[in-house]
Formats: structure tokens, sequence, C-alpha cells
């Protein structure tokens, strides 16, 4: 067999000499054989293709650590390896996502800071208040519920627990966010855009730790998590946070809007075209997520951003037993003619259970009223 040396194997497999040098350091791609008087590195032709499977995930931006974990795994099983690519790639999209989110409230949030721009919200929004009631049911199907419901004169929030340890795993959660809601300070009058968002963010990444904490050591902590869907009212706005499949909509002007985006599997392949709405709601891998709080303690991003409130809106959060269950106009139907928040979620539950209750199911409705004199 004739070898190649390591300039005519970085040629035909576009790694430079020194990337060649450095995976065979790391045991990535050790060459065949190397001279033992000249030191230099030889390679067998068939070597090429994990080199080049190198090069191209090494575009993709995957770490090297997992490279080798696909290159490994592509020589045993091909379609397993297929598998962690996709898997890698969707997460990328989703953290793409989270950022192309914040950048685009940066851009509003200093456009508003412009002084040749309007007054903004916290200079000129009049306080307003809210009305709000919370539910929460185990369904038809489960034995116990590991969802979490709460709504309180600040907060509100949904989670969505999942694994051995799910029901505490929510609970914490929210328990760490309704810090905000007793503390004051945040979250009473006109508070300004940055400091409610960091002040949120800061929660959001003590509900990580406490979920991390219930998940404790046990052998595979990322199957203990939550998702997390909350809303932090200020007087004249609602700050969002988000992550998981949990929902949050908002019903204005006789319109229900979801203003949520799903991170799961199945949407990011609604989102590149690959799967219509309508296939997304039988797919059986519509459950899988992209991101939540994992007792892994993966660097799962949020989505965090604000909301200018108007007198007359309705908001829903809700866990999945209602979204995934439920066709959206009669979500609709019964968020635009629930006279009250409490009457709306207990209809909403209702629905769910009607519809053979096969999850837990959560709401949290809350109007946005003016002050009484």
């Amino acid at each position: 067999m004739s070898l190649l040396t390591i300039g005519a194997f970085a040629k035909a497999s576009r790694l430079s000499p020194k990337a060649l040098r450095l995976y065979d350091e790391l045991g990535l791609l050790a060459p065949a054989r190397v001279d033992p008087v000249t030191g230099y590195r030889l390679y067998a032709p068939g070597q090429l293709e994990r080199a080049r499977l190198v090069a191209w995930l090494r575009r993709l931006g995957m770490p090297l650590a997992r490279i080798r974990e696909v290159c490994d795994l592509g020589e045993r099983d091909a379609a397993a390896a297929a598998r962690e690519v996709r898997a890698f790639w969707a997460r990328v999209e989703a953290e793409t996502a989270a950022r192309r989110d914040l950048a685009a409230f940066l851009i509003d949030h200093l456009t508003w800071k412009d002084p040749l721009m309007s007054p903004t919200v916290e200079q000129a929004a009049e306080p307003l208040e809210i009305r709000y009631a919370a539910l929460s049911d185990t369904g038809l199907v489960r034995e116990s519920n590991q969802d979490t419901a709460y709504a309180g004169p600040r907060l509100l929030a949904v989670a969505d627990g999942f694994g051995a340890a799910g029901a505490p795993a929510g609970a914490a959660a929210v328990r760490e966010l309704r810090r905000l809601d007793a503390e004051g300070g945040v979250g009473t009058g006109v508070v300004p855009a940055g400091e409610l968002l960091n002040a949120l963010e800061e929660a959001v990444e003590q509900a990580g730790r406490a979920v991390r904490d219930i998940a404790g050591s046990g052998p595979a902590p990322h199957e203990v998590g939550t998702t997390l869907t909350a809303m932090l009212w200020t007087g004249s706005r609602l700050a969002l946070v988000h992550i998981g499949d949990s929902r949050a909509y908002l019903l204005r002007d006789g319109e229900l809007f979801q203003i949520t985006h799903d991170h799961t599997f199945v949407q990011s392949m609604v989102d590149e075209g690959r799967l219509s709405p309508e296939e997304a709601t039988s797919h059986p891998q519509r459950s899988l997520l992209l991101r939540a709080l994992t007792g892994a303690g993966d660097a799962a991003t949020a989505d965090i951003r604000l909301h200018d409130a108007r007198p007359g809106d309705r908001y829903l959060l809700c866990s999945d037993g209602l979204s995934a269950v439920v066709p959206t106009e009669d979500v609709r139907r019964v968020v635009g003619s629930a006279p009250d928040p409490e009457r709306a979620v207990r209809e909403l539950v209702a629905l769910a259970n009607r519809a053979g209750g096969p999850d837990n199911v959560s709401c949290v409705v809350a109007d946005v009223v003016e002050p009484e004199d």
C-alpha cells in the first residue's frame, strides 16, 4: 500500500498540515505510520474519508471532541452518526434564533433611546393593572402532575417538568422566579428595560441551578428538566421569558397571537420548510425539545423580551397539555369569550380533558385593565 506524505494528504483532504499535526496529538486522526528516522507522518489513502468528514464537521463549527465521537460512530453506524450531526445543527439553529431575537430587541431598544424618536414607553406609559388566575390539572391519563402554574401580582408562570423528578424541577424553577414577585423593586411601577431584563435573566440562571440541584448527579441528569414560560409585570409592560414548548398567547382586538416560539425539533423542521404546520401536529417527535432547563446544566439560552401592554389585552400561558390537544380556534373562542380569567382557565382545562386529557394541563390567564379610582 502506497502511503501519502502529510503534504499530499493535506491537499487531498483539504486539511492543513498544521491541523493534521494537531488532530494527531488529539487522537482524532492519527497517521498510518511515522517514519522512525525523519519523524514524517505518513497517511493511508483509506484515511481520506475520515479526514474529509473531519474537515466538513469543522466547517459546521462542531467542537473537536464531538467530531471525534461522530467520526468514531460513523465507522460503526453511519445512520447514528447522521443523527448526531442533525442534533448538533438543530442546536446551533436554536441558539442562532435566540441571538437573532436578542439582536432585534437591542435594535428596538436602542432606537427608542434615539433622542429624535418619540418618548419611550418607560417615560410615557400610564400604569396599568392585571387581573389573573391559574389552574393546573393532572388530566385523565397521567398518574401525577408534573406541571406548575403560578399567577401573582407581578409574575405569571407555567413550567412543564419531565423525567423522574420533573414535578420538583418545574416547581423549583417557578419558585426562583417567584422571588421577583415577592421582593418588590423590579415589578413595581415603571422599570427601565435594561434593569428589568437583567433581573429576569438572573432569575432564569437561578432557576437553572435549582433544576440541576434537583436532578443531582444521577446517571442521566439531562433526562430531568422543565420548560419555563413566564411574564413579569411592570405596570405598563410584560417581560417575557421562554424556554421549551410551553406557550404564551396574546388576545388583542379579538385576534389570538402566539408570542412564543416552540424550542422543539419539529418546530425547527417547520422553520426550515421541511415540514408543514399541519404535519407537525401529528409528527412522532413533536415533543422532542431542543432547549429546556435540564439537570445536565447545558448552556440553553432562554428567549427574553418585552411586550407593551394595552388595556383590554388578555394573556394566556399554558403547557402543551392544552396547546397540543386543543385546536387553536377552540382556544381562541374560550379565551375571547370567558368573562374573567377564573372562568377562562376552568374552561380551557375542561376543553383539554374533554379531548381525552392525555397530559397534564396548566393555564394562566391575565387581563390588562386600567386601575380603579
